[in-house]
């Protein structure tokens, strides 16, 4: 039996692989550098001037390990959307081009049943793979074993749920990681404010520069963490719903173009 390569998995490590490679370079060229200069330059005012009040800045903001690894989940996430998007574009492209035209008539009108499913048996391995062909070819097969058009739009119904559950459950690891998001901000937030009670000690002397800098950490953790993952659920969301417009058209595309000339056929 012929299988498919796996180059949704393939592309999902490798797009992990370059999400890390990317982000990590920023962070080690400019975001931290920036971001370290820019404290030493609060730090030189606050001693020059004692009521100078210090500034933020948003190299400071996202410059620790907990928000670099965010923004490497959320670019691992952009790109497997884009992959899944890009495949519902082919699929809504496909249900522009007319599978079933005028070409599979007998002379008499009626749909040479025959002659379409050699067609779509004669369709690229990838393009047999689309919903839209595996729809018809199922309606063909149920049409064809039982010669009822019942059980054909039964088959194309069959199929339609079978795909949005299947398209469900591949949306996992993209919401998987929009949970991750925030879980690793507030990893950051008990991290900082573990810091800042480990310094304790030096507020009482009258030093709260640890203590502010860590709680620092654990708020802009947190504050960076749940900003990108109401970021990415939106666009998860968004994807959602164009996979399931598809579903829909599809299934609405068969009943129309297939299933009425299946029932002139059975007449």
């Amino acid at each position: 039996m012929k299988k498919a390569i796996p180059i949704e998995f393939v592309y999902q490590v490798f797009s992990l692989l370059i999400a890390i490679i990317i982000i990590h370079a920023v962070y080690v060229a400019v975001i931290r550098p920036n971001a370290d200069a820019f404290i030493a330059r609060e730090v030189a005012q606050m001693k020059a001037n004692p009521e100078y009040v210090p500034q933020r800045s948003l190299f400071v903001v996202i410059r620790d390990f907990e928000q670099e690894a965010c923004f490497i989940l959320a670019l691992w996430a952009f790109a497997i959307m884009a992959y899944k998007g890009y495949g519902t574009y082919r699929e809504r492209k496909l249900l522009d081009n007319d599978l079933i035209g005028d070409g599979h008539n007998r002379p008499d009108g009626t749909l040479d049943t025959a002659k379409l499913s050699n067609h779509l048996d004669a369709l690229p391995y990838r393009a047999q793979e689309m919903l839209l062909p595996r729809v018809i070819s199922a309606a063909l097969l149920r049409f064809s074993a039982t010669g009822s058009v019942q059980d054909a739009s039964a088959a194309t119904r069959e199929i339609s749920q079978t795909e949005a559950e299947k398209l469900e459950s591949e949306l996992s690891i993209i919401r998987y990681i929009a949970w991750a998001i925030p879980s690793i901000g507030f990893i950051g937030t008990v991290r900082g404010i573990s810091d800042a009670l480990s310094q304790a000690h030096r507020a009482v002397e009258g030093d709260i520069t640890g203590v502010t800098q860590s709680l620092g950490v654990a708020f802009n953790s947190t504050f960076v963490a749940l900003a990108i993952s109401i970021v990415v659920m939106f666009f998860v969301h968004q994807l959602q719903l164009a996979q399931e417009r598809v579903v829909v058209e599809t299934e609405t595309y068969c009943d129309r173009n297939l299933i009425q000339r299946l029932m002139r056929v059975g007449g």
